[in-house]
């Protein structure tokens, strides 16, 4: 038996902004919201990502999300997430891949691999 990630946390100011910002990224809904901040879901085995309120956000933290598009081009999809808010870094595109940052200056990666939408069963 392997254990398996539950949730990604990740400190924030404004758990609701930035939990708006990656839903309409990823194209996950709000699954839980409380006082200590916002939950959001995608598909039933994909892992929660926790939005926590905190007064020290890093910003630059150790822990970064990696994207792959899943229905269009690496510069489609860049497009699609300047519009909703990311931001280019002074980091230099590599051609594989893009270094953004989210409304809240949380670095990401937009990789010009393209994933399935749906995961992969690792069970057959």
């Amino acid at each position: 038996m392997t254990s398996r990630i539950g949730d990604l946390v990740v400190k924030t100011r404004d758990p609701d902004r930035l939990s708006r910002f990656w839903c309409a990224a990823l194209g996950y809904e709000v699954s839980a919201r409380d006082q200590t901040g916002v939950a959001i879901s995608g598909a039933a085995n994909a892992s929660t990502i926790l939005f926590e309120r905190s007064d020290d956000n890093p910003g630059d933290g150790a822990l970064h999300l990696d994207l792959c598009p899943t229905d269009r081009s690496q510069a489609d999809e860049l497009e699609r997430l300047l519009s909703l808010g990311a931001k280019p870094t002074d980091v230099v595109p590599s051609g594989c891949w893009h270094v953004l940052a989210d409304p809240e200056d949380n670095k990401f990666c937009l990789m010009a691999k393209r994933i399935p939408a749906e995961p992969a069963d690792f069970h057959n």
